[in-house]
């Protein structure tokens, strides 16, 4: 009995190189094409029609008011799949052949809330990470937490929520919270 201390000392080591101190991330996905949502504006191109070539932006009930054919659902969709929809519009007794193309002309907006200089709705930007959003609210506060966040997205009809580290990559309409640090 007198190795079984000895033993419990000797893998104390190996125990604590498995544990990590990264903070862990949540179930999101984080690949894939990008689905449109309320805010975003997209920019619609249909071949042949200068004037139904504008920018529109996706109304609260996530439809895009288009000429002619009124409005149009494309909350939840690509951008090729919302050029089919508008397309299939056009096609109904309105264009033979409609050729439409939409492409993001303006995400909607993140949100940061907590240890930052200026907390608020900012702009979107492709590409942004947890960090990058910080740098674009002013920078950290002298009390804030300056290794993780807490980031709030909407996955489906339910809001998720999970802790994150600065490196994570953002969506559009995510709110991210920055935490006082605790000495």
């Amino acid at each position: 009995m007198r190795w079984l201390p000895i033993l419990a000392v000797s893998l104390l080591p190996l125990l604590t190189a498995c544990a990590s101190t990264r903070p862990a991330t949540y179930l999101v996905e984080t690949k894939g094409p990008y689905q449109l949502d309320t805010g975003d504006t997209v920019r619609v191109s249909v071949y042949g029609d200068a004037e139904l070539s504008k920018t529109y932006k996706i109304d609260d009930s996530g439809a895009i008011a288009f000429p002619l054919v009124g409005p149009v659902q494309v909350r939840g969709t690509t951008t090729n799949t919302a050029a089919s929809r508008l397309a299939a519009a056009l096609a109904n007794g309105y264009m033979r052949n409609p050729d439409v193309a939409v492409e993001v002309a303006e995400y909607r907006p993140f949100f940061i809330q907590g240890e930052v200089e200026n907390a608020g709705q900012f702009q979107y930007v492709y590409g942004m990470t947890v960090r990058s959003a910080i740098s674009t609210s002013g920078g950290f506060t002298e009390t804030a937490d300056r290794d993780r966040a807490i980031v709030y997205r909407r996955q489906g009809n339910e809001m998720v929520k999970g802790t994150v580290d600065l490196d994570f990559p953002l969506y559009p309409g995510d709110t991210v919270v920055i935490l006082e640090r605790w000495f």
